[in-house]
């Protein structure tokens, strides 16, 4: 049996599965990006597929104190969408 990698949302604190959440990375260069393929060098933080977690993340600048960076909001926006399709 295959060992199925658990991840942590940093807005609900869910352990979940990794293909059930969006990681979001900041690299050496402070740009931030949405990682589709999970393994993008740099500083990581998880969300789940949510959007009401996304909004939440946003309002309360979750992701800006875990990636020690000013998240743009373009980033969120394309939260949405990716999660809406």
């Amino acid at each position: 049996m295959k060992k199925i990698p658990m991840r942590s949302c940093v807005v609900t604190g869910e352990k979940l599965e990794k293909k059930a959440l969006i990681r979001i990375v900041r690299d050496n260069t402070n740009h931030v990006f949405i990682d589709t393929t999970g393994k993008a060098n740099g500083r990581g933080a998880y969300l789940k597929k949510d959007i009401d977690v996304i909004k939440k993340a946003k309002q309360n600048k979750i992701l800006d104190r875990r990636l020690e960076t000013s998240v743009p909001d373009s980033i969120y926006e394309e939260l949405v969408n990716m999660i809406e399709i």
